[in-house]
């Protein structure tokens, strides 16, 4: 799914603008226990406590696409054939969370995925979102082009607040706060079906995961039962390995800086003009951005041979998990240097008198700890 059409439904999540009629979930101990089930109508809810529900789910919804947002492709198989899985998720939309074994069903396969050390909450909503076409002149068409019906699922900590002291103004009295259960935000979650191209596509799923280093593996095999995406920080950690495997020493950090400038360079140009299609880059791009550094054919076909063997052959992959475009720095022992993501050009390698440099080209504005210094000759 592309950031915008993830953005559109999240602006949903509130109390004016959602048509969720209905929310079930359950409480489960660290056990993996079921403690309580509930089935409630949002609207019956007091305002503060339905706003509260409504901020889980849209957390659920948030995060950089690629990292903490990671599309589900159900293959051909399962949409077609009907595998458990997929008809287990349809069964929940299709009936709005009214189907009661469905529910269940979730519930356990869920559970039984799950490791929580405490108490954890599983929640669903089930939403329906009039889809409005817009004119060339961006005008919204008066009738909604389709009615967009799709479930949410987060899974939420359930952590035990501290007792606290509180002082009561009118009563002129302090009275002791005992500890309460607090729902901490997602650690993951999903919605079905994807929406693409601001339609529903039975065919992929939209998973969610707080940390971009924890893909959850367990829930996705289990809930999904389709290939573990591979982990925005996995990626970067074998990316990293790929090309210090692959570039010779005396290259290496020239060539790192080119990949880092031209992947910068590329995600700018994508912001700045808005396009449809999500950036993603293929073994050929990375390729060619390496041929631009003269490497040898040798060392190109060993990068490329390493590519197949780490993402496979035709994968195309989100260019901030291969490459930190929100900055640059430089790394010894004993000397951290951070540079404008914009400026790596400020900084350069020079081997003098059989030593090692990092030299920095300061034109103005030099600070040491606070105090401005002049460089001389």
């Amino acid at each position: 799914m592309l950031e915008k059409e993830i953005a559109e439904l999240r602006r949903r999540f509130k109390n004016e603008k959602n048509n969720i009629s209905r929310i079930r979930g359950c409480l489960v101990n660290e056990k993996g226990e079921i403690i309580s089930e509930f089935d409630q109508t949002l609207g019956l809810l007091p305002p503060e406590a339905a706003e509260g529900l409504l901020g889980v789910m849209r957390k659920t919804l948030t995060g950089a696409v690629g990292k903490n947002l990671v599309d589900i492709a159900f293959s051909n198989d399962q949409v077609v054939a009907g595998s458990d899985e997929h008809n287990l998720l349809m069964a929940l939309r299709d009936s709005e969370l009214s189907n009661d074994d469905a529910v269940h069903e979730l519930f356990a396969r869920a559970i039984h995925s799950l490791r929580f050390e405490g108490n954890f909450l599983i929640l669903l909503a089930c939403d329906k979102y009039d889809v409005f076409g817009y004119s060339g002149s961006g005008e919204r068409e008066e009738d909604a082009a389709e009615v967009f019906r799709y479930i949410t699922c987060s899974v939420c900590p359930v952590k035990l607040s501290r007792p606290m002291l509180s002082y009561i103004a009118y009563e002129n009295a302090f009275h002791a706060i005992a500890a309460n259960s607090v729902v901490s935000a997602p650690e993951l979650g999903f919605l079905f079906p994807a929406f693409d191209d601001r339609t529903a596509n039975i065919y992929g799923a939209l998973f969610y995961t707080k940390s971009a280093a924890d893909i959850h593996a367990e829930f996705i095999e289990e809930i999904f039962k389709t290939g573990v995406p591979m982990p925005a920080a996995e990626q970067k950690q074998s990316f990293d390995d790929l090309l210090g495997q692959t570039v010779s020493d005396d290259r290496r950090y020239e060539v790192v800086q080119t990949v880092h400038d031209r992947v910068y360079d590329l995600v700018e140009d994508y912001k700045s003009h808005e396009q449809e299609e999500p950036l993603r880059l293929n073994k050929w791009a990375i390729s060619g951005m390496l041929k631009d550094c003269e490497l040898a054919p040798p060392q190109l076909e060993a990068f490329e041979r390493g590519f197949d063997e780490r993402f496979g052959a035709n994968a195309e992959l989100c260019p901030q998990n291969l490459v930190d475009v929100k900055q640059f720095y430089l790394q010894t022992p004993d000397v951290t240097i951070k540079v404008n993501p914009q400026r790596s050009d400020l900084v350069e390698t020079r081997l003098i008198d059989g030593h090692r440099y990092i030299l920095i080209r300061a034109e103005e504005g030099v600070e040491v700890n606070g105090v401005t210094v002049k460089i001389t000759e």
